[in-house]
């Protein structure tokens, strides 16, 4: 059986173990929460190192990637610097691949009133994957990078000021601490309403579940979340909240959805190629598994 473990610098209260299947191969898939501590995570990767076939890294990304342009995020790259036998992967092959098809997915599930409407990205550069399909389909979107990573109360209403903004900062911010990156350990448990303006202007509210949450309003009513790593209180917050429909950009087994750097572990685990995939690889193998988003009324 294969073997794969997320090292996530978030809660430990998230924490499971698991076996699912894929390409008629099973696999454990164990995630493992080290509550913000990074040198935990960092000794938690260097122990694991050959012991397992693939190893993935939560709550903080390796890159960040838009379009052709990759940058490493320094915090994350210490945290693996030593690993040196063992493939890991961060979960950017699934969120420029299998997140390109999200409106796709809205569209066959939820009917022609999603061909377009109004977004609310709540990080865009970590979800480039997701942003192109809601600008290709032509939706009114919020790029809200400024809001939710560094705070500032700025909307980024172009696509093309988006990416002028990205180009800008995306490397200075790489080289940022991690705890002023993304919440970690307790932060992921707290909200704090911030920009209800734009939760509510949008029809559809996007991105990662722990930057949705943390400045969430109390009431959603009517709204889609477009997501992923749901757990069952994830769930219940959203309905507490009235949210409509949630889309989860992985598959839900066992009542959650994996995070994209588990579910890609797992799947390049089971390719055998000892190496993250690339692009293309990921796709071949996401067509074979039939992957796609899933919508869930609430």
């Amino acid at each position: 059986m294969k073997k794969v473990v997320s090292i996530s610098l978030g809660s430990k209260k998230r924490d499971f173990q698991d076996e699912i299947e894929l390409l008629g191969e099973k696999i454990s898939v164990k995630r493992v929460g080290v509550d913000g501590d990074s040198q935990k995570a960092k000794a938690l990767f260097e122990e694991l190192d050959g012991q397992v076939d693939v190893l993935s890294v939560g709550g903080i990304d390796l890159f960040v990637q838009f379009g052709t342009k990759r940058y490493s995020i320094r915090a994350a790259q210490q945290l693996v610097k030593n690993v040196t036998k063992t493939p890991i992967v961060d979960g950017t092959g699934l969120k420029n691949t299998l997140e390109r098809h999200v409106v796709h997915a809205l569209v066959e599930q939820l009917g022609d009133r999603f061909t377009q409407g109004r977004v609310l990205l709540t990080a865009a550069t970590d979800r480039y994957g997701m942003t192109q399909s809601f600008v290709e389909h032509a939706y009114e979107v919020v790029f809200g990078d400024l809001m939710f990573t560094v705070g500032l109360p700025i909307p980024v209403r172009s696509f093309a000021t988006f990416n002028r903004v990205a180009s800008l900062l995306t490397g200075p911010v790489t080289k940022l601490p991690i705890s002023m990156l993304y919440p970690t350990g307790q932060e992921q448990e707290t909200i704090v309403p911030k920009f209800e303006k734009w939760y509510q202007w949008a029809t559809v509210i996007a991105g990662d579940c722990h930057f949705i949450k943390r400045h969430m309003p109390d009431d959603l009513s009517g709204k889609v979340i477009l997501t992923n790593t749901t757990t069952p209180a994830d769930r219940e917050l959203f309905r507490q909240r009235r949210v409509r429909y949630l889309m989860t950009t992985t598959p839900v087994i066992n009542g959650r959805s994996f995070g994209t750097n588990l579910l890609e572990a797992a799947i390049t685990a089971v390719s055998g190629r000892n190496r993250p995939l690339t692009f293309a690889e990921l796709n071949e193998i996401i067509q074979t598994l039939g992957l796609t988003p899933q919508v869930h009324s609430l």
